[in-house]
Parts: C-alpha cells; sequence; structure tokens
C-alpha cells in the first residue's frame, strides 16, 4: 500500500511542481489539477478495495495520513476552482471583502471542530481505532461525520475530515498571499501616483526583474544599505510598470538553478563588455 500511494503522491506533486510553480493558481489551473488528481484518486479507491492491511496500525495509518494527504490535495483545488471561479467582479475592496468572507469560513470549521482538531493537531493516538478504522464508527463521536453515504470499504468516521483539515490549512495560506498582493497592488498604486510620469517600461522577463532587485538589495546600494527588499521591489513595479507576484518564490527558483544562478547578470555584463570592445575599435 505504501509504495502504491507513495507513487500517487509523487505524481501528484510533480504536477503541482509544473503548473503551480509560481503561486499563480488560476481557476483553469485549478480545474487541470483537479481533472488531473480524481482518476489517481479514483486508482486508490479501487486499490483499497482489493489490499487487505497487514494489521490495524497500517490501516489506522493510511486513514489518518496517507488518504488525507491525497484528498486534502484534491479538495483545496476544486475549493481554489470555485473561489476563483465565484469571485465577484468590482473593486480591490469588494475582493478583499470575498477573500476575508472565505477566511471567516474556515475559522468557523475549525471552531466547529475545535475538539478534533486539538486531538489530531496533538498527535493523540487513544481514539484513533473509532476515528480511522473501517467498521469500528462511534456515532457518539462521529455524529457530524456524514458517515452514512459513504463508499464503506474507503472511508472512516474521520478521514475526509482530516483531509478537509489539511486542505483549509492549504487554502487559508492562499487567501492570505491574495490578500496580500492585493495590499501589495495599492502600495504600488500609491507608490506610482508620487512618482513623476516617466516613458520606461520594464520589457524584459519579471524573473530578470526579480534578480536585478535582489543583486541591488544584497549589494546595499540604496539608502546606505537600509533599503529592505520589499521597498526595492515596490519601487521597480511602480517605476516600470511590472507586476513582479511572488519575487521571493521566484527568488528560490533562482537559487535553485542547477548553473548560471545569475543568468541575467552575467548577460548584462557581457552586453556591456562588447559594447565597450565596439567601441574601442571606433
Amino acid at each position: 500500500m505504501k509504495i502504491f500511494s507513495d507513487e500517487i503522491i509523487s505524481k501528484i506533486n510533480a504536477e503541482i511542481e509544473i503548473h503551480c510553480v509560481d503561486g499563480d493558481l488560476s481557476s483553469d489551473k485549478a480545474l487541470y489539477m483537479v481533472n488531473f488528481i480524481r482518476p489517481l484518486f479514483e486508482e486508490l479507491r479501487v486499490f483499497t478495495h482489493q489490499y487487505k492491511f497487514k494489521d490495524d496500525n497500517e490501516e489506522i495509518s493510511f486513514f489518518k495520513e496517507t488518504k488525507p494527504c491525497i484528498m486534502s490535495k484534491l479538495i483545496y483545488f476544486s475549493d481554489i476552482y470555485t473561489l476563483e471561479f465565484r469571485k465577484p467582479s468590482g473593486s480591490k475592496e469588494v475582493i478583499k471583502e470575498y477573500y476575508q468572507q472565505r477566511l471567516m469560513g474556515i475559522t468557523d470549521f475549525c471552531t466547529k471542530h475545535l475538539d478534533f482538531y486539538q486531538y489530531y493537531r496533538s498527535k493523540s493516538t487513544h481514539l484513533d481505532k473509532h476515528y480511522f478504522l473501517r467498521g469500528h464508527e462511534n456515532y457518539k463521536l462521529c455524529h457530524s461525520c456524514g458517515m452514512f453515504d459513504k463508499d464503506p470499504m474507503f472511508s472512516t468516521c474521520c478521514d475526509h475530515r482530516v483531509a478537509k483539515m489539511l486542505a483549509y490549512d492549504m487554502l487559508q495560506i492562499y487567501l492570505q498571499q491574495r490578500l496580500q498582493e492585493l495590499e501589495r497592488q495599492e502600495v504600488i498604486e500609491s507608490s506610482r501616483a508620487s512618482l513623476p510620469d516617466n516613458p520606461f517600461r520594464w520589457t524584459g522577463t519579471k524573473i530578470a526583474a526579480i534578480e536585478l532587485g535582489y543583486a541591488i538589495y544584497a549589494a546595499g546600494i540604496l539608502n546606505n544599505g537600509n533599503a529592505d527588499i520589499k521597498e526595492i521591489m515596490t519601487y521597480l513595479e511602480a517605476s516600470f510598470r511590472i507586476d513582479l507576484g511572488d519575487y521571493y518564490r521566484t527568488y528560490l527558483t533562482i537559487r535553485e538553478r542547477k548553473k548560471d544562478r545569475t543568468s541575467f547578470l552575467n548577460s548584462l555584463i557581457e552586453k556591456l563588455l562588447r559594447k565597450m570592445e565596439d567601441d574601442d575599435k571606433l
């Protein structure tokens, strides 16, 4: 079971790396991931029907950890798709309120299931046989699990609840990032309004601008090194009318390059040297 489920998790994570690497999750990308994960989840269902767990501990581990890990990603991308598809058109304030209401919904879910949250987060095990073994459901403990309409061979009292908790952890981060992005846009617009109008627009790549921004920050050449990376990136965005998005995440991608980690800066050096050599020939 572990080998089979680990392969599924590996496939999902690889696809996430390809399609969601920049943190920009449109409804189309979310729907793509839903359609990618669903057949894999169905494969897991069929395999579980045919598999005989070695003992209770293996079964508990599967329904407490493995299945929720996979199912949480399906729930997460499904929620993202619905969230973005239903997002209202309007001002930034309208959109911020929309995201904040969804955050409140997550808080309400956590509050409603606080006892179980505390049980799971504290890594308690004394109720695991009721929560995560098939055929051992205790209705007094699981009255709100909706267990009557579940596949009895692929469900326990609380595996879906764990999956939802894990999905909501990810969704909460997503919503907070969206709210931070809206606030960042407001700061950029305010900064842009205070700058004199100029004809210059950044026409290079976003990753090149981020590489330049981090180089300026690392060199400490603005305000005697007292300008932080957020201020530098905000100025670049406002001055050159470019949206750098989650620049820290992009910076991590730059750091992970196997070779030529500073490809844009190296290209600037090469082009400047070539310009000097050409001018020397005049």
